[in-house]
């Protein structure tokens, strides 16, 4: 998977990686995909609600150790 913008939100608690994402995103073309790692337990949750509110496309989550990757794709 060929990632266009990586984002490091670790340590930042909601809405922080949800509002630097959004920000994140505006800055992107349409397609392309934004990887956004996160500590904060809640950002699963948050991810998937941004998609949808966004109509983002929220291609994948996983949890690797302490942190939660989420990728996203810009509409």
């Amino acid at each position: 998977m060929h990632i266009d913008k990586e984002l490091d939100t670790r340590g930042l608690n909601c809405p922080l990686p949800i509002l630097k994402a959004k920000k994140a995103l505006a800055e992107m073309l349409s397609g392309q995909l934004l990887r956004v790692v996160s500590t904060d337990s809640g950002s699963a949750r948050d991810f998937q609600a941004f998609a949808k509110q966004t109509g983002n496309e929220l291609v994948n989550q996983e949890i690797a150790g302490a942190d939660f990757i989420h990728v996203l794709k810009r509409r």
